[in-house]
């Protein structure tokens, strides 16, 4: 894992760099079982209207299919290379498990070609390995967490990301999650040993506005150069600074403001909420 850079020979290459891939296996291909064609909606839903703004276009992708879930117990596999996954920050390894079927999963930092993969309770709690949080040392760093039983992993799957487990407590398991917040998750559940590989993604510079337009994101386009109809922000004479606190299209808080549903029923799970910028102006006033 590193970053490189290219030669200063346009605008765009002066800014730009990529990571160098060097993690990746030479040659290897995903196998066509576990790869599809990924249809692109540009935002739309089933009416064909625009939903997300900003979605469109993009180069084409097949989506790989990863086991989420890790439900080989007792049958050890084999890391047969890792490989590039256009879908997700972080890479995936290609398991070749011992009744020959083949799986994806995320390739956590520190997970190498040729090395050993094993899930289930009985499993040692090494980089790679899947087991319940039950069967985990306290302290640990671990990742694709689920946070129901059998549901197959949610929490921590993007590229560096890791939760600490911190406690256990008769059938529940607390995590500290990479935003600060603490949660508590039932101890059956399962998760992978260590933290997620490519953590230097997040120091990846695009250097031009096209390199955003291969990955399907369309120009974003401010508040206040629109018209009044457009945006809350709009209209004014000359150029303004929208005359009140920053809001979407729709008139919902962008800066700030709380998105959670506060009946939620996962949110009886919060231990410690993260910090944000609105909790944090709230004990200033």
């Amino acid at each position: 894992m590193g970053i490189r850079s290219y030669n200063p020979t346009s605008p765009g290459r002066r800014g730009a760099t990529v990571s160098d891939f060097k993690e990746l296996t030479a040659g290897a291909e995903a196998p066509k079982h576990l790869r599809q064609r990924k249809h692109k909606k540009g935002g739309r839903n089933n009416q064909g209207k625009i939903t997300a703004r900003h979605r469109g276009g993009g180069h084409m992708q097949h989506y790989r299919l990863i086991d989420f879930r890790r439900n080989k117990d007792g049958i050890p596999g084999k890391v047969d290379s890792i490989q590039y996954d256009p879908n997700r920050t972080c890479r995936v390894a290609l398991v070749v498990y011992a009744d020959g079927e083949k799986r994806f999963i995320l390739a956590p930092d520190g997970l190498v070609v040729g090395a050993a993969v094993h899930s289930g309770a009985d499993a040692p709690p090494e980089v790679g390995n899947c087991l319940p949080l039950s069967a985990i040392p306290l302290g640990m760093q671990v990742h694709n967490v689920e946070l129901q039983i059998g549901r197959g992993g949610r929490m921590c799957r993007s590229a560096g990301s890791a939760a600490v487990l911190l406690a256990r407590e008769e059938q529940w398991a607390q995590l500290s999650l990479p935003s600060g917040e603490i949660r508590r998750v039932p101890a059956a559940c399962r998760a992978t040993i260590g933290a997620i590989g490519n953590s230097e993604h997040m120091n990846v510079r695009l250097g031009k506005a096209g390199r955003k337009r291969w990955m399907g994101i369309r120009p974003h386009v401010r508040g206040t150069a629109m018209n009044p109809i457009d945006h809350p922000h709009g209209g004014g004479e000359g150029r303004t600074k929208g005359g009140r606190h920053p809001v979407s299209p729709t008139g919902k808080s962008a800066k700030g403001g709380g998105t959670r549903k506060p009946r939620k029923p996962s949110g009886a799970s919060i231990v410690r909420r993260r910090k944000s910028r609105r909790y944090g102006q709230l004990k200033l006033r």
